[in-house]
């Protein structure tokens, strides 16, 4: 029980942490303005370079914008303790370690998924697109599993963070690389070779791609193989954030490495 409590509790207080300086009037522009003008900017250029459908940048934007929240929020979750002083208490705590980190990234999944439901829906309705009413609880699966696999990405962010003095250009760069080898605006067919296989081994990717092919009207049987595919690499990428997190709370117990602001 007390594993459980550290894992749901200390990941929601935690969550409201990071945000407590927050109003909504900074969360709206932020998380839920933003991503309609990224949506509506590549929506005008491929019609005017007479590319992709609407639905096409639409979805692929929405998805990808969950990076925003899934990014940022899982690396000064956990990396912006080092420079608030608290993750020293944190560290000696006796707290378990997994449910201790890992609880954290749930309010950020589920943050990650409301921006991208979001904006999906508001954005589909401003440029006009029209998804089937069977296709819309497929479609929130892929969004939700896109969110909890960028997490996992996220997670790793924030173990590098921990060693990084500016962890914000960590989770721009992470968000500019997920932008453009993930097929949220170019198929990843169409990227070049040697980019392709980065692009298969990030997330959105697959559940990106799942995701379209439900919006016109695949069944989740026919993507369940894209949608594995992502819900692994999440666990990957979080399963290495968390091993880099534990590797360097032990350097820092030797060198006081976590210590130095």
């Amino acid at each position: 029980m007390t594993s459980v409590r550290i894992f749901f509790v200390g990941g929601l207080i935690s969550f409201r942490a990071l945000f407590s300086f927050l109003r909504p009037e900074v969360y709206i522009p932020s998380m839920l303005v933003a991503p309609l003008f990224q949506i509506l900017l590549f929506v005008y250029i491929g019609r005017s370079a007479g590319l992709e459908s609407d639905e096409f940048f639409v979805i692929g934007n929405a998805v990808q914008y969950a990076a925003v929240p899934c990014l940022f929020a899982m690396t000064f979750t956990i990396g912006g303790e080092r420079f608030q002083h608290t993750l020293g208490y944190i560290l000696s705590s006796p707290a378990p370690r997994l449910p201790l980190f890992l609880g954290r990234a749930l309010p950020v999944v589920v943050n990650g998924f409301f921006v991208a439901a979001f904006s999906l829906a508001v954005g589909g309705l401003i440029v006009g697109i029209h998804v089937p009413a069977s296709s819309v609880a497929p479609l929130a699966l892929a969004t939700a599993i896109c969110a909890f696999s960028c997490t996992g990405l996220g997670l790793t962010g924030a173990g590098i963070g921990l060693l990084l003095r500016e962890q914000a250009v960590l989770a721009n760069i992470m968000f500019g690389v997920l932008l453009i080898f993930t097929g949220a605006n170019v198929p990843v067919d169409a990227l070049p070779g040697w980019m392709q296989p980065i692009s298969n081994a990030l997330p959105f990717t697959h559940g990106i791609d799942a995701a379209r092919q439900v919006a016109d009207g695949a069944s989740l049987s026919d993507v369940s193989g894209l949608l594995a595919t992502e819900v692994a690499l999440g666990l990957v990428y979080g399963a290495v954030g968390y091993v880099f997190i534990r590797n360097t709370e032990r350097l820092s117990l030797r060198y006081a490495t976590l210590d130095r602001a």
